[in-house]
């Protein structure tokens, strides 16, 4: 079929000049460099959409507008349903001007923490690294304090902490200081200054962790002990480092799939007995980890979380702090995996021994109430078939839940947010926002009022203030101005969605087009994949551009992303495809979709295909030509992780599993790289430390093996990337000419203006 459709275009390109002359229009110099100017092209063109929203009391908020002709510092009050500049911009401007002894223009004016004195005669705020105070009677500004920016520690995933020395941790009542020595867990008085050793069975190869946690009535500590893991580190040289002619090798703590894990064991000392109560571990035996230690406000036990090994079984144990007795208070369990990366929620209701906690296990996230005692549900709270996708706030006084949902309407797109209220015995479900759109909200302190802005892919977005309860604004803020970017001949993405592999279930996706788009071309099609199951990919807010879209589009493609099966944030049984199958990737589902768009979309070419993707979405580039080069034709893949023994424990066996076994193989690209077809490119980092970029060039090597032909590209001193400027050309002279059948124009030629 693909190659009686192939001839049957080509004939018709052929006998008509029209068409003929206007495929060779594509992939051009002037496409080349009108994709380079996208984003300048659509830079700071949609006006009206602020983006935050910071109340000041339970009626008034102030946000930034990025009107046409400048930034403007908005007041609104809510009760007297009012907006006004929050300052007189022009003589602010001045006074910042004169204080920090440079121009600063009304119309970009750089502030932030705004907040007036109850009295309103004063405004204090921020600039940059300064503290400010505004008289708004005379605008005397004066500086009140400056800002320490401290830079966030960077943290790599695969570090190791337990070891480090840390500080002694007082007692709650600060009678006593706790702290490791020789691997052991020992006490000092603070009045007399004795030390004492409570533990004796620490060593270096299992050892008490720094981690220490006192009872709040300071009788107990709970402390526990590790067995650390074995070690394992992957390698690489950065060729090029900048200070110095010579290659450096670089190393990093990198656990794999089936690697050897930390072994904690809680202890249980009581204080005045100097008493060490071993607690059994039958129940956490099998441990990925422990974590999320918590006493009871009376001190009578301790609850902490166990994720097992496979993630097939999650508990919240609780041990009893007289005997060390251990229980099971919530024993989550599932045939495939518990999504705790991505939806795990745990709530102690403040003053009450109840658990809020979040759970799949009747086909869609929701939550439940739990008494912390017994272990038994009391309710369950949300139900339906739709998602809670985030807990946002909970009120333990008024015993209500505010949380995000979707997919709740069938006439809407199902990813898109909504916000919901609820009591915590599962009754008045209140819907906040109705609108067909991705909803934000900012509620003021008190919840009866709040800022909701929407929007959608193709719906600029919407600013309103509502009163909550109600379903009509209380007053427009802003409505998006899009106007200019129209004028830069702009075209709006498309939603489209069609059935999946099943026949019923709708899979939503976008269709992005040049903007010199003609009805009377013919396009190849390149689809922007993510299937990592970790999250649903595809855009659902309003953006002037996107850039691993439309800049491709611009060379002569229509470029579409989709959400197939095995991704989230849909049902459980969605989401259970790529359990132990990540070679799957949504393919089936994304063959019909795009299928779909090319009947509905003549010029939509479905027998010339590419496919480009980073990281989990590399793996996917590769597997369609590995596993799917029936439909794919061409594919660039990205830093991809090809087998997935290869890549960091934590995200491959979530999806994959423990123990290691065949399945792990039968998706790999790596073992099944003689069944490769089609124009491959791969592109890697050479240091890169989020994938193994030995992942990439294993597939290279296989290929070599089976002597198939590809094209390899290494980046310098790159780490986990889609490939930079450098990379980003060679995908674009890969599509162009393995799917237009162009040659690319000279890069010198692109670039020479």
């Amino acid at each position: 079929m693909r190659i009686i459709k192939k001839f049957y275009i080509f004939s018709l390109a052929f006998f008509s000049l029209f068409s003929f002359s206007t495929l060779l229009a594509q992939g051009k110099i002037e496409d080349y460099k009108r994709a380079n100017s996208i984003d300048t092209l659509f830079k700071n063109k949609v006006f009206n959409t602020p983006d935050s929203f910071q109340w000041v009391n339970e009626k008034e908020f102030w946000y930034k507008n990025n009107s046409e002709n400048t930034d403007e510092y908005l007041l609104v009050d809510a009760k007297l349903k009012s907006q006004k500049e929050a300052f007189d911009h022009i003589r602010l401007a001045g006074a910042l001007s004169e204080v920090l002894d440079e121009e600063v223009k009304p119309t970009s004016i750089k502030i932030s923490e705004l907040n007036f004195t109850e009295d309103e005669q004063y405004l204090d705020f921020q600039n940059d690294s300064l503290k400010f105070r505004l008289n708004l009677s005379d605008y005397h500004l004066a500086v009140t304090g400056s800002v320490n920016k401290k830079e966030q520690e960077k943290r790599y995933w695969g570090d190791r902490r337990e070891k480090e020395k840390k500080e002694p941790v007082p007692s709650s009542n600060g009678q006593y200081k706790a702290f490791i020595k020789n691997f052991n867990l020992f006490l000092v008085d603070k009045n007399s200054g004795e030390e004492e050793q409570l533990s004796f069975d620490g060593s270096k190869g299992f050892y008490y962790s720094p981690n220490i946690i006192w009872s709040p009535d300071s009788k107990k500590i709970l402390a526990y002990k590790v067995k650390p893991r074995q070690e394992h580190k992957i390698y690489f040289v950065e060729s090029s480092p900048e200070e110095q002619l010579q290659p450096k090798l670089q190393s990093r703590d990198y656990l794999k799939p089936g690697d050897e894990l930390d072994f904690k064991s809680p202890q249980l000392f009581h204080v005045s007995e100097k008493k060490h109560i071993p607690i059994p571990s039958d129940l956490f035996a099998s441990q990925y980890n422990l974590f999320n230690y918590k006493w009871f406000d009376d001190s009578s036990a301790f609850t902490f979380e166990y994720n097992q090994r496979g993630h097939q079984v999650y508990r919240i144990l609780k041990v009893n702090a007289e005997t060390g007795k251990v229980e099971v208070i919530i024993d989550e369990t599932s045939p495939t995996f518990i999504d705790y990366s991505g939806k795990r929620y745990r709530y102690d209701v403040e003053g009450e021994n109840e658990i809020i906690w979040a759970s799949e296990r009747d086909g869609y996230n929701h939550l439940y109430l739990y008494d912390a005692v017994t272990g038994k549900i009391k309710n369950q709270v949300t139900s339906g078939d739709w998602p809670v996708r985030k807990v946002l706030e909970i009120d333990d006084d008024k015993r209500q839940i505010y949380f995000t949902a979707s997919g709740f309407d069938n006439d809407q797109d199902p990813y898109l947010i909504h916000y919901f209220r609820i009591d915590f015995d599962g009754r008045n479900l209140t819907r906040i926002t109705s609108e067909n759109g991705n909803h934000k909200v900012t509620f003021s302190p008190d919840h009866k009022y709040y800022v909701d802005q929407y929007s959608r892919v193709d719906l600029p977005p919407v600013t309103v203030l509502k009163q909550t309860g109600k379903k009509k604004p209380i007053m427009e803020l802003q409505m998006a101005d899009i106007s200019a970017l129209e004028k830069n001949n702009w075209k709006m993405p498309e939603v489209f969605t069609a059935k999946g592999r099943d026949g019923t279930t709708d899979i939503w996706g976008v269709i992005v087009r040049p903007t010199n788009f003609d009805p009377n071309k013919t396009y190849p099609i390149i689809e922007y994949i993510y299937a990592g199951p970790h999250s649903s990919f595809v855009p659902k807010e309003f953006h002037s551009q996107y850039s691993t879209l439309q800049p491709l589009a611009e060379l002569g493609f229509i470029v579409v992303q989709i959400d197939g099966m095995g991704t989230s944030n849909r049902s459980k049984a969605f989401h259970d495809v790529c359990w132990q199958n990540l070679k799957d990737s949504g393919f089936p589902d994304r063959k019909l979709w795009i299928k779909a768009a090319a009947e509905k979309y003549p010029y939509m070419d479905d027998e010339r295909v590419g496919i480009r993707g980073t990281s989990a979405g590399g793996q996917s580039a590769g597997a369609a030509l590995v596993f799917n080069s029936d439909f794919y034709d061409v594919a660039v893949a990205s830093c991809g992780c090809h087998d997935n023994r290869m890549d960091k424990i934590w995200w491959n066996e979530q999806w994959m599993g423990y123990p290691i076994g065949p399945h792990y193989a039968a998706s790999s690209n790596i073992e099944h790289a003689d069944k490769l077809k089609g124009n491959l490119m791969l592109i890697v980092g050479e240091v890169d430390d989020n994938v193994d970029p030995a992942s990439t060039m294993q597939f290279a090597d296989a290929l070599i093996k089976a002597n198939k032909d590809f094209e390899l590209v290494v980046l310098p001193g790159e780490s986990h990337t889609s490939g930079g400027e450098f990379g980003e050309r060679k995908r674009r002279d890969f599509f162009v000419e393995h799917l237009l059948n162009v040659k690319p124009p000279s890069w010198d030629k692109i670039y020479q203006d």
